[in-house]
C-alpha cells in the first residue's frame, strides 16, 4: 500500500502541484539502517521527505493520527508507526519502536525537536535520536525541508494548492566512537547537539536552545488561551512535561 500511495494515489498529485526538488540524495546509504533526522516546519513534512527518497521511509507519528478510521488507514498505508508523546515509558516505547525498525534494516524518519516549530526557528533536539543511533548502531542523515511552512502554516487544516518544496540531505553522521555508551546522558546530549547543528547548517534556521514544546506551553500560559500552534491542552501539557522531564534527567546528578 505504501508504494501504491506514493507512486499512484498521492505521489503524482504532489509532484504535479508542488514540483518537489531534492538535493543530496546520494548521502542516503542504499541499504541498511539509517535515521533521517529532519527539521519540522509543517504537518506535510512527512509527505515530502518520503516522496523524494527512493527507499521506503518509516516515520514515527502521533498515536492521535490513528484514533479514527478516517485517518488511521492513511497513516498505516504511509508507513507511520503510532507512538504516544507522553513522557516516561511512552517515550521509551517510541524509541524502541524506532530501534526495531532500524534493526530490520529500514530507513526511519524522526523529528528531533519533538514537535513542529512554533515560529520557523530550529529548537533544541531531544536525545531520542542519539539513543536510537547508538542502540541500532546506524548513521544519522540530517535533513532540511524548505517551503512546507509556507505551504501549510501551523493551524491551517489544508495546504495551499501551489508552492515549491525542496528537501536537502546532509552527509551521514557516524557515531561509532560512542557505541555502548547509550546510557551516558552527556554522550547523548553531545550527539544530539551535533545532529541539530548539522540540520541548522543545512536549513539556515536560527537556533534556539530551548525545547519547542516548552516554548509552546509558555506561550499558551501567557496568552491564557489556545496557543499559536493549536492542539489540545492535554497535548501541550504532555509535550511540555516530556521536555521538562528530559531536561531534569540531563542535569540531575
Amino acid at each position: 500500500m505504501y508504494w501504491l500511495l506514493k507512486n499512484v494515489l498521492l505521489g503524482p498529485l504532489l509532484r504535479l502541484l508542488y514540483r518537489p526538488k531534492a538535493k543530496g540524495l546520494e548521502n542516503i546509504p542504499a541499504d541498511g539502517p539509517v535515521i533521517l533526522a529532519c527539521n519540522h516546519q509543517s504537518f506535510i513534512d512527512s509527505f515530502f521527505v518520503p516522496l523524494v527518497v527512493k527507499r521506503q521511509v518509516v516515520f514515527l507519528g502521533k498515536a492521535d493520527y490513528f484514533s479514527t478510521r478516517r485517518t488511521a488507514w492513511f497513516f498505516k498505508a504511509a508507513g507511520v508507526i503510532p507512538v504516544r508523546r507522553e513522557g516516561g515509558s511512552a517515550s521509551e516505547a517510541a524509541i524502541q519502536a524506532g530501534v526495531r525498525e532500524l534493526r530490520n534494516g529500514h530507513l526511519v524518519g524522526i523529528y528531533p525537536e519533538g514537535t513542529r516549530s512554533p515560529d520557523g526557528r530550529l529548537y533544541r533536539g531531544k536525545t531520542g535520536v542519539a539513543r536510537m543511533a547508538l542502540l541500532a548502531r546506524c548513521p544519522v542523515v540530517p535533513v532540511a525541508s524548505f517551503g512546507t511552512r509556507e505551504l501549510q502554516p501551523i493551524g491551517k487544516k489544508m495546504p495551499k494548492l501551489s508552492g515549491r518544496i525542496e528537501v536537502q540531505f546532509g552527509k551521514p553522521l557516524s557515531f561509532e566512537r560512542f557505541y555502548g555508551q547509550e546510557a551516558d546522558r552527556f554522550v547523548l546530549r553531545s550527539i544530539t547537539d551535533e545532529v541539530m547543528y548539522e540540520i541548522m547548517m543545512l536549513s539556515g534556521q536560527e537556533y534556539v536552545d530551548e525545547y519547542a514544546a516548552k516554548v509552546k506551553a509558555d506561550r499558551s500560559r501567557a496568552d491564557g488561551s489556545e496557543d499559536v500552534v493549536g492542539g489540545s491542552a492535554t497535548d501541550r501539557q504532555a509535550s511540555a512535561a516530556s521536555a521538562e522531564s528530559e531536561e531534569a534527567a540531563r542535569i540531575s546528578p
